[in-house]
C-alpha cells in the first residue's frame, strides 16, 4: 500500500497566461466559474472560507457561494455561529475554489461586510422549507445535548409556524466578501504551476503579477 507521502497528481490539462485573462478579476472568475459548470464540477460553489479570532487563531470550513456581482462574493449563514462571531471580532476572511476537474483553484482575500436585510430577506425565502425550518432550528456552532434534541427543537420550530409564513431569524443572513486580492491557479506539469494574482490598488484599479508556483 502506497503511504500519504507517495501520493501524487501530474497537472496537464490547461494553462493560464496573462494573454488570455480579462483586466478584471471577478470577470476573469466569471469565465472560470462558467467553464466549471460546463465541466460539470461537482459542487462547483462549494468554498472553504477561512477566518480567524481576535487573538488570532484560524479557523476553516466549507460554505456554498451563493452571490457573485461587482461588490463581491456572497454566502449566507446564522451570524451566531463561530464564523460570524470571528467575523465581527476580524473581518478579514479568505475563500479558496479547488475545482479538481479543471486542475483549478481560485483563493480570494478581502473583508467581509453584511448583505442588505433585502438581499437576506430574499434567499431565505427562496430556500426549501426545510432549510427555512433548519434556520430556525439549529443553535449553530452551540453545544447541544445530542441528536434527539435537535429534532425535537425541529418538530417545536415546525409546529410553531404550521399554517404560517416562515419569516427570515434576525440571527441568520449574508456576507458578502469584498476581495483585496484574488488569485487563480492552474496546475501544470513539474509542479511548475501557473499562478496569476490580482491585487486591488487604491485608485480601484488592479494590478496583475505572476507568482512563482
Amino acid at each position: 500500500m502506497n503511504t500519504i507521502a507517495d501520493l501524487r497528481k501530474e497537472y496537464r490539462l490547461q494553462s493560464l497566461s496573462e494573454k488570455d485573462i480579462t483586466k478584471d478579476p471577478l470577470l476573469q472568475f466569471e469565465k472560470w466559474w462558467k467553464e466549471a459548470l460546463q465541466a460539470g464540477v461537482d459542487e462547483a460553489n462549494a468554498m472553504t472560507l477561512a477566518t480567524a479570532s481576535a487573538d488570532g487563531m484560524p479557523d476553516a470550513r466549507i460554505v456554498l457561494l451563493k452571490g457573485l456581482d461587482e461588490k463581491g462574493f456572497t454566502f449566507f449563514t446564522n451570524y451566531e455561529s463561530a464564523k460570524g462571531q470571528q467575523l465581527l471580532e476580524n473581518p478579514r476572511a479568505c475563500l479558496v475554489f479547488f475545482w479538481r476537474e479543471l486542475e483549478r483553484q481560485v483563493r480570494i482575500s478581502g473583508l467581509a461586510v453584511l448583505a442588505s436585510e433585502r438581499e437576506s430577506d430574499e434567499y431565505f425565502n427562496s430556500r426549501p422549507e426545510g432549510s427555512r425550518i433548519g434556520a430556525w432550528s439549529s443553535p449553530q456552532s452551540s453545544v447541544i445535548d445530542d441528536r434527539a434534541w435537535l429534532e425535537q427543537n425541529e418538530k417545536m420550530i415546525l409546529e410553531q409556524f404550521a399554517g404560517k409564513t416562515i419569516v427570515r431569524p434576525s440571527h441568520w443572513g449574508g456576507y458578502r466578501i469584498r476581495p483585496t486580492h484574488i488569485e487563480f491557479w492552474q496546475g501544470r506539469p513539474n509542479r511548475l504551476h501557473d499562478r496569476i494574482r490580482y491585487s486591488l490598488q487604491k485608485n480601484g484599479s488592479w494590478t496583475i503579477e505572476r507568482l512563482a508556483p
